[in-house]
């Protein structure tokens, strides 16, 4: 239905098309989706980007409509294709293509199933790095991928498994941003996920301004991509059930992240 009231063209995902979507976000700025966008929707965005469908992705979102007959050049296409997004590009504007959208009569059904949820078991415990390089904006999102796939792989709840790729993708994209280089750190067991994220960089002179929403040192660069709109720390702060930064000027920064499994977990039973 989206696809024929804007008049789109399929990138990827052919196939796809009856998937069904609950929302509609429209935004260039990646941090807000993560921040605010549900579940089940799709993204409509001017941002062509691999970043953007990556966010689309961590945010569990359907598919990415571009706007303006723009079409990702980097490895977007690739992406939607592996994680199973729908792809398309419409010749309309923000506004015409929020307003089409808004004119559809549907009914509103989502057909989503809840997955499985992870198992009490005293013998599971996952322990995996990733390395993440600053500066490398074609890679970034790459590790918080694998952290999401992993975590589906072995039964986590959905709610739970977006707050932590969201989380995590969030802190990945400020290594990229501002840091040198990190080490992502996952430990699962049968009660919590941690997320270390520790990098080497300039460090973070006021840690308590740079956890208030809107503070941003990103540079012009940054923001075109989508990023830096000052809702980095913030929004792990608010999908984490503990959180704690320090950091040392010259040296680098430590972010530290914990999920409870079993109190979400809880949580997805009473829904199911």
């Amino acid at each position: 239905m989206i696809q024929k009231i804007l008049g789109a063209t399929v990138i990827e995902g052919e196939d796809r098309l009856d998937a069904d979507v609950d929302f509609v976000y429209a935004s260039d700025l990646m941090s807000d989706v993560l921040a605010f966008g549900k579940p089940n929707s799709a993204l409509l965005t001017g941002l062509a980007t691999q970043q953007a469908v990556i966010s689309a992705h961590m945010a569990e979102f359907k598919g990415v409509v571009f706007i303006r007959g723009k079409r990702p050049k980097d490895g977007a296409e690739k992406f939607a294709r592996e994680n199973n997004l729908v792809m398309l590009t419409t010749e309309l504007d923000m506004y015409d293509a929020c307003v089409k959208i808004d004119s559809i009569d549907g009914d509103g059904g989502s057909g989503v199933q809840r997955g499985a949820i992870l198992q009490k078991r005293e013998d599971m415990l996952l322990n995996q790095e990733f390395h993440v390089e600053g500066s490398d904006f074609a890679k970034a999102g790459m590790a918080s991928t694998q952290v999401k796939a992993m975590l589906k792989k072995i039964g986590v709840a959905p709610k739970l498994v977006r707050r932590v790729a969201i989380s995590t993708f969030e802190g990945e994209m400020n290594v990229v941003m501002h840091a040198i280089r990190a080490t992502i750190f996952l430990v699962i067991t049968p009660s919590i996920i941690e997320v270390v994220i520790d990098d080497e960089g300039k460090g973070i002179p006021d840690v308590a301004l740079a956890m208030e929403s809107g503070f941003t040192t990103a540079t012009e660069e940054m923001r075109a991509m989508g990023f830096g709109s000052g809702m980095g720390l913030p929004n792990i702060k608010k999908n984490a059930d503990e959180i704690n930064v320090t950091s040392e000027i010259g040296i680098g920064t430590r972010v530290w992240m914990k999920f409870l499994i079993n109190d979400h977990n809880a949580d997805e039973g009473e829904e199911n």
